[in-house]
């Protein structure tokens, strides 16, 4: 057995010179198993947890986790399992919080792992179910349907409690058609995303939450690793040139709003992040649409974690109109910005852009207004209305209390 101690003495002069910090370590050849630990006084410090081979990125869990095991089949939820490569690699410390007395932060590696990892439990549907949105048979152009989804979600492949079964149940349970499963630096879950949406009926999309100290970006697609350390410019181009899709997430959302100052945004925008539900009432997102790029595919996200924050995924719901529920059909219905945001539930008001015309459902006595602040009083349960009439995009309804009910491109 190989046992290495790493002991650092780091505090806020060190996070200041560098956001990560990497540990480095010998992988001999024939190591089968490795496993690393992170000890540091947890209410002194907040330090982010990953990994990196000789032929690139093995993981990430942040500050969720002080552990991890890395095997040739089997890895800690976050890491990718496969063949130990010889060489050099280290263990990624992301240095998000530390006091200004420096505090001593230990690291180990040790091989053959000692921890043995239990697998995840198998999926199982949920015992109840709201009707999956599909159902809804929602108006829509030729060839089209309306499917109801998240963008935003995560399991205990980052920062979630739930496991990809657990998360993915509670998604049915809500009556959601897709759900894009979203952790943090790291593509661990890719792989399994097919083999538990179809053990439960769910399309599953693969993403990526890239996340920094100044802001987070969801990447959509199975497209690899993005890497966080390099310029945000960079994860856009990288997205694009390998058919993904970048979004900004939550904006405005209080210590991690985004700050990086770019020279060209990307294509889509988390317009309607869950904290919205703190206020609904709040107007900071149409404040920040004058200095974002017009043409911005919108997109919701529930950001959900755990369920002690008495939300499910699908808070908000997103409403993507595509030929199918297939991920691809999904994601071209995304770039085609044919999408809309609403409140979760069978039947809750719907704002919808199909053709020519925007389509207001169940929101007799909701006010639609445009970018302009021009508003119209909606006075039936199935309303229909020019794009000539409306306005210009995008489009919202508030009800009487001046909640936000819907949105729409």
């Amino acid at each position: 057995m190989s046992h290495t101690v790493h002991r650092l003495r780091l505090g806020l002069a060190d996070q200041l010179a560098t956001p990560y910090l990497a540990v480095r370590f010998d992988v001999a050849p024939g190591d089968d198993t490795i496993e690393v630990r992170l000890s540091h006084d947890r209410d002194a410090a907040v330090i982010d947890l990953g990994c990196e081979g000789p032929h690139g990125w093995r993981g990430w869990s942040g500050g969720a986790r002080d552990r991890f095991v890395i095997g040739p089949r089997e890895a800690t939820p976050g890491y990718l399992p496969g063949e130990l490569e010889s060489g050099e690699w280290s263990v990624q410390l992301g240095l998000y919080r530390l006091p200004p007395e420096p505090i001593e932060v230990v690291v180990e590696i040790i091989s053959p792992a000692e921890t043995r990892l239990e697998p995840d439990p198998a999926p199982v549907p949920p015992a109840e179910a709201a009707p999956r949105g599909h159902t809804r048979d929602l108006p829509a152009e030729p060839g089209l349907q309306w499917f109801a989804g998240d963008f935003h979600a995560h399991s205990t492949h980052s920062d979630g409690e739930q496991s990809l079964g657990e998360l993915a149940a509670l998604a049915v349970r809500n009556g959601l058609d897709f759900l894009a499963v979203t952790e943090h630096n790291t593509v661990s879950h890719h792989r399994l995303l097919d083999g538990i949406g179809a053990a439960l009926d769910i399309t599953l999309l693969p993403g990526q939450e890239v996340t920094t100290p100044r802001g987070h970006a969801n990447v959509f697609g199975d497209i690899g690793f993005v890497d966080f350390r390099t310029p945000p410019a960079q994860w856009i181009t990288e997205a694009r040139d390998r058919g993904g899709l970048v979004s900004i997430n939550h904006p405005l959302e209080g210590e991690w709003a985004w700050e990086h100052q770019l020279a060209q945004q990307p294509a889509a925008l988390e317009l309607w992040h869950i904290g919205w539900f703190r206020d609904l009432t709040s107007t900071l997102p149409w404040g920040l649409w004058p200095w974002w790029r017009q043409d911005a595919i919108l997109l919701g996200g529930s950001d959900y974690h755990n369920p002690d924050h008495g939300y499910l995924p699908g808070t908000p719901t997103t409403w993507v109109a595509a030929e199918s529920r297939d991920p691809e059909a999904l994601m071209a219905g995304v770039t085609a910005g044919r999408t809309a945001i609403s409140w979760p539930g069978p039947t809750a008001a719907l704002l919808l852009r199909v053709g020519d015309e925007l389509v207001v459902l169940d929101a007799e006595g909701a006010v639609l207004s445009d970018i302009e602040g021009r508003q119209q009083l909606i006075t039936g349960p199935h309303v229909r209305i020019s794009l000539d009439r409306a306005g210009r995009g995008p489009y919202r309804l508030n009800g009487p209390d001046r909640g936000l009910l819907a949105i729409s491109p």
